[in-house]
């Protein structure tokens, strides 16, 4: 993913279940500032039923931590809950904060994420909005249960981690029980082309309420093909779409990450005070990054987007 110093474009979140720990053991005791206790990272691989996760200390940041799963970079944990390292990540938090300052209850806020890595997202949500409700979705067992032993994370109500599949789970939303849904699911570095297609949107706007929000990270290639297909698609089911990137992304120079936006209760718009703090933001970061509209991103869309859908008889999906 994308990182600060550092050119890390691939990471992303772990997809598959996990199994034994085969990693360093014992490490210091500490109390938990979600309120719970946790053992404290110890660097050192662990085996999952997928390859492995392993746990560096970032020579970089005083206190900070990157997991890997399967040798690509997942996540980043700081000492400081609100110091995002990737990116991509400060652009989704942006982009989220735009829409819950501006639209929404931030002292109920709703927020589910598919795929979850270390919680570093939900972390940092839980800092900035401390009231929030979050459940994070991740598949693999065995890791959600290290970063629990391993880093600061809230205990639930405040934060939930959920074992399960982010497609699966997905189709079980209840009807408006969620304000912000947030995918940032992959295995390697693609995510899965099930939690890409109209019926998963379909789920997701199902369990949104009417102004809630969607957002996806999306790992595509210099052709953007990728990127505008799920836009597409997520136009279909969503009335308001958007982006999130830097300018040699969005001009198609290089692979990287795109992050996605949709709603039925608006985004920003180009020109707006919300559009204008939001683009203000994303410009004063390490790599500087621009938001664009539904004008735009409706345009940028239809030079070569597709709508995906699941395939019945296969499990997989097709495009047309």
């Amino acid at each position: 993913m994308g990182r600060k110093r550092r050119n890390a474009n691939t990471g992303s979140n772990s997809s598959r279940a996990g199994s034994i720990p085969g990693g360093s053991a014992g490490a210091d005791r500490g109390a938990s500032r979600g309120g719970g206790s946790v053992a404290g990272p110890v660097a050192g691989r662990y085996v999952t039923s997928t390859g492995e996760v392993e746990l560096r200390p970032d020579p970089y940041v005083a206190d900070g931590w990157e997991v890997f799963v399967n040798g690509v970079p997942s996540s980043h944990i700081s000492a400081d809950p609100l110091r995002l390292e990737y990116e991509y990540m400060r652009w989704i938090a942006a982009g989220c904060e735009a829409v819950i300052d501006s639209r929404l209850d931030a002292s109920r806020l709703r927020v589910t994420h598919l795929g979850g890595g270390a919680c570093s997202l939900a972390r940092y949500f839980a800092a900035r909005y401390p009231s929030a409700r979050q459940t994070v979705v991740e598949v693999d067992a065995e890791l959600a249960r290290l970063v629990r032993e391993w880093f600061d994370l809230p205990l639930a109500p405040r934060l939930k981690i959920r074992v399960g599949d982010a497609r699966a789970v997905a189709d079980g939303f209840r009807p408006g029980s969620r304000d912000v849904v947030i995918r940032d699911v992959f295995v390697g570095a693609v995510t899965p082309r099930p939690v890409t297609t109209m019926e998963f949107l379909a789920a997701v706007r199902r369990g949104l309420g009417p102004s809630g929000l969607y957002v996806a990270n999306c790992g595509d290639h210099a052709d953007l093909r990728l990127a505008r297909s799920e836009l597409r698609t997520m136009a279909t089911v969503f009335a308001r779409v958007g982006v999130i990137a830097d300018p040699p992304m969005l001009k198609g120079r290089r692979y990287g990450n795109i992050v996605l936006l949709a709603s039925d209760g608006g985004l920003p718009v180009a020109g707006d005070g919300v559009s204008a703090q939001l683009t203000k933001r994303l410009l004063a970061g390490a790599v500087p990054a621009q938001y664009r509209d539904d004008a735009w991103t409706r345009a940028f869309m239809a030079a070569g987007g597709r709508v995906r859908y699941d395939d019945p008889g296969v499990g997989l999906c097709h495009e047309l």
